[in-house]
């Protein structure tokens, strides 16, 4: 398996790729399909997380066949019992590359090693694609058995926080639709869900950033809405120069077909970032080897079938 030392060692080989138009340059590496910039050009300024191992050591990593966490590492297909890590296998895997005008493509076909962990035949892929101050991501799955396969599939992303200079991490507010009233779905400190408490309505449609509030680790969301935008406040806006004013740009994430909204950075640490993940599906509830046929909030499948899923990341003006 592609652990430990023998993935960073597949790592270390990686080719990085760049996908650019008049607004945006943005580089991604063949490890994982993992977005390594996002670079606004009129500005110069980056706006993706770039990694300090102090804090956190990743960027943007794809999630699949599983978000986050099993219990004990541990899943059950048909009264087998199967092993895989936090994330699934994907984020591990040096993938395929194909380049297109406008259009860069990762994927990743099953083998010997991912049906150890994983007993599906499957074809995976990560599309990303500009248009304008936009980056869309597409998720795509095609099921090679004739029986129903299931799993998640999710994002990662960890953004520059603050982004602007002369501002601060408590500047920053995470905003919501104004039509959705995002649900708080209960977790254990180990990050499991409980599936004891009702989940907590949120009281307003924005998150004034903290870094206490992740130190029970993530904030995992339900009803978020489609959009979630990451702007400085308005402490920021009374104190900021005019130039940055003039230049400020706003990171909204747009995931219309996701259902959950994961919002994380390193626990009890005032680190520089915040990650906005968009989630297909749930982590394990606490304390249960949870069944792949009886997850409810799994994808189903069909055999033959084929799954999209199209997320955004897209850079907007406040002013």
């Amino acid at each position: 398996m592609h652990f430990g030392r023998a993935a960073e060692k597949e790592k270390d080989k990686s080719m990085v790729v760049t996908l650019e138009n008049e607004q945006l340059s943005v580089k991604v590496s063949s490890f994982g399909g993992e977005l390594q910039s996002i670079v606004e050009k009129e500005t110069g300024r980056e706006y993706l997380w770039q990694g300090d191992p102090t804090f956190w050591k990743e960027k943007a990593p794809n999630l699949f066949p599983y978000i986050a966490r099993l219990t004990d590492g541990k899943y059950t297909y048909q009264g087998k019992e199967y092993s895989m890590r936090i994330h699934g296998f994907a984020k591990y895997r040096e993938l395929e590359v194909q380049q297109k005008e406008n259009e860069r493509i990762f994927s990743l076909e099953s083998d010997e090693e991912t049906l150890a962990q994983y007993p599906f035949r499957f074809r995976y892929e990560i599309r990303y694609r500009l248009t304008g101050s936009t980056l869309e991501i597409t998720y795509r799955v095609e099921n090679r058995e004739n029986h129903t396969m299931y799993f998640g599939v999710g994002g990662h992303p960890g953004f520059q926080v603050p982004y602007l200079s002369g501002t601060t991490f408590t500047d920053y507010i995470l905003q919501f639709p104004e039509a959705e009233r995002p649900c708080r779905i209960q977790f254990s400190e180990d990050c499991f869900v409980t599936g004891e408490a009702p989940e907590q309505e949120m009281a307003d449609r924005e998150l004034k950033l903290r870094h206490p509030m992740f130190d029970n680790d993530a904030i995992v969301l339900r009803n978020a809405g489609h959009c979630v935008r990451l702007r400085p406040g308005h402490a920021w806006e009374q104190t900021a120069s005019l130039e940055e004013k003039k230049n400020a740009s706003a990171i909204c994430v747009k995931f219309p077909q996701m259902n959950y909204l994961g919002l994380w950075h390193k626990p009890k640490t005032e680190a520089p970032y915040v990650c906005i993940e968009p989630w297909s599906s749930l982590p394990s509830r606490k304390g249960i080897v949870e069944d792949l046929e009886q997850q409810e909030n799994l994808i189903s499948l069909e055999g033959g079938g084929v799954y999209e899923n199209t997320w955004e990341i897209s850079l907007e003006k406040l002013f």
